[in-house]
């Protein structure tokens, strides 16, 4: 994996956020780390994601996109001139149930890329009890590569 630059950090997560649609904007995701190693990402507890009447059980799905859409962004950081990514193979290991009302942290990395696709594996806890996982997940992601990228415009508009 390459250095990252603290400009191209910056500029990767504008693009994330930028291109949120949907649940993911719900979400509320806030990067709260970002390295060629991992990214780090906090998502805000919120009620409507609950499944029962208490509002603190998760809906498993919930976590299903959240590992989604953070594997994305790492592959974003790790790979040099992505235009599109599309997931090919998402598995996630619920290890135990997601009862709180604290927010979710989400650390994925991206541990092998071939010319096509990316390799993902990430963890999901609640915030301050990380030696306590509530889920771990692992993805592939077929990639197209090429001058189209929404990142590659982005960094043409802001030189």
């Amino acid at each position: 994996m390459t250095e990252i630059t603290q400009e191209k950090m910056e500029q990767i997560a504008q693009m994330w956020n930028a291109r949120g649609k949907g649940l993911i904007t719900h979400m509320a995701l806030e990067i709260k780390e970002i390295s060629a190693e991992a990214v780090l990402v906090r998502m805000p507890f919120n009620p409507d994601f609950c499944v029962d009447s208490a509002q603190t059980l998760l809906h498993g799905g919930i976590l299903t996109a959240l590992l989604d859409s953070v594997f994305g962004l790492a592959n974003f950081v790790a790979i040099e001139g992505v235009s599109t990514m599309a997931t090919l193979d998402l598995r996630v290991d619920y290890l135990r149930a997601a009862h709180s009302r604290s927010d979710v942290v989400v650390r994925a990395n991206c541990y092998r890329v071939t010319r096509h696709i990316a390799f993902n594996s990430g963890s999901i806890w609640f915030d301050g009890h990380e030696d306590d996982e509530i889920a771990r997940g692992a993805a592939s992601f077929a990639l197209t590569r090429g001058d189209t990228s929404l990142f590659s415009a982005m960094t043409k508009a802001t030189v």
